[in-house]
């Protein structure tokens, strides 16, 4: 299940509200403190392990649940698909490291982002930013690096996903080929000449045709399929 984005008008003037899963209560605070005190973003919830994030993101219905990867109980990958699957949040995943297995389980589950756990205040609160307004979000210095290393170690397309690719426009195709060079909805309407709103409901309709969690995804596939870069305007 897919969640619908948020439309720029509601982006610029909601706020954000955000559930925080991390088993370590000094890192939880710090993250809290963080989000809580910008302008825009509230923290609703606070967990301390995956099945408490899962059952708060069911009950509180956040705009995006920020998780820990490494939680007792339930670990961040599996409360990424639980999630994800049942359209209760968006998610940015954090980790200490930046290319282990489980931000690539994370990823596969359906997260939105991933982040690593010593970027800035002023990084941890544009990726939640990012996310809510639908904007899938890789830590800017491994993104193509990350994007590429995933693509290398998944099976590949399956039969049925390449098929589906069949159904989308030339114009879809366009937006899926940009999705993979890691490019935002501003990024990829300004090179294909688009208003922003129009390259979100492109997306939205890329990942229902595909039968695709999170753009995120979307980039990973496109980077399979090497689908060829649309030119520069």
């Amino acid at each position: 299940m897919t969640r619908p984005a948020r439309s720029p008008g509601d982006a610029a003037t909601a706020t954000v509200r955000v559930v925080l899963a991390d088993d370590q209560p000094a890192v939880r605070a710090g993250l809290a403190l963080i989000l809580g005190g910008a302008p825009g973003v509230d923290v609703v919830g606070e967990a301390a392990d995956g099945d408490e994030a899962v059952r708060l993101c069911r009950e509180l219905r956040p705009d995006v649940a920020v998780l820990d990867v490494r939680m007792p109980h339930r670990d961040g990958i599996s409360a990424t698909r639980a999630i994800v699957t049942d359209g209760l949040a968006d998610v940015l995943v954090l980790t200490t490291f930046d290319l282990d297995e489980y931000v690539f389980g994370a990823l596969r589950a359906g997260a939105a982002g991933f982040l690593l756990k010593d970027t800035d205040a002023d990084g941890l609160v544009t990726a939640v930013r990012t996310v809510a307004r639908g904007d899938g979000f890789i830590a800017p210095a491994v993104t193509r690096r990350l994007i590429a290393a995933f693509a290398a170690t998944a099976p590949g397309a399956s039969a049925d996903t390449r098929a589906a690719l069949g159904t989308l426009t030339p114009r879809e195709q366009d937006v899926l080929a940009c999705l993979g060079l890691g490019l935002s909805n501003q990024q990829i309407a300004d090179r294909l000449v688009l208003a922003e709103s129009t390259t979100k409901t492109h997306v939205s309709r890329i990942l229902a045709k595909l039968d695709l969690r999170s753009r995120v995804q979307a980039a990973i596939l496109a980077q399979e399929l090497g689908l060829p870069t649309p030119p520069q305007p």
